[in-house]
């Protein structure tokens, strides 16, 4: 018997706004000249999981490699599962800026938004 069901497409891992675009393109042609971000998710807060962001020199075993805008993002492979379909945006506020993270995912955050479940 062979499968001839339609094969769904998956969505995307992880897609940046423009806003995040510019602003990681900026990076990378700034201090962090050479790196990459790498986005991760470990266990912190109220609600047990949080987002995690270093630069890093070179691409590390197992990472995703995602392109959006024209640049390399790489997502830890334990964090992928946590974050497909996730958009990434940067948020310029009164007092504070920076990287946010729309996670079709969670379930909820806690109260402070430092953290969340799926």
């Amino acid at each position: 018997m062979t499968d001839t069901a339609p094969k769904r497409s998956l969505p995307p891992l992880m897609t940046m706004t423009d806003r995040a675009a510019a602003r990681l393109k900026a990076l990378y042609e700034g201090a962090e000249q050479g790196k990459f971000l790498r986005i991760s998710v470990g266990k912190r807060g109220c609600s047990g999981m949080s987002y995690e962001m270093n630069f890093v020199p070179e691409i590390q075993k197992g990472d995703e490699r995602i392109e959006d805008h024209g640049l390399t993002l790489l997502v830890d492979s334990k964090a992928t599962l946590f974050l497909i379909g996730t958009v990434m945006d940067y948020e310029v506020k009164e007092l504070e800026s920076g990287f946010t993270f729309t996670n079709p995912n969670e379930k909820g955050r806690c109260g402070c938004g430092e953290s969340f479940h799926v």
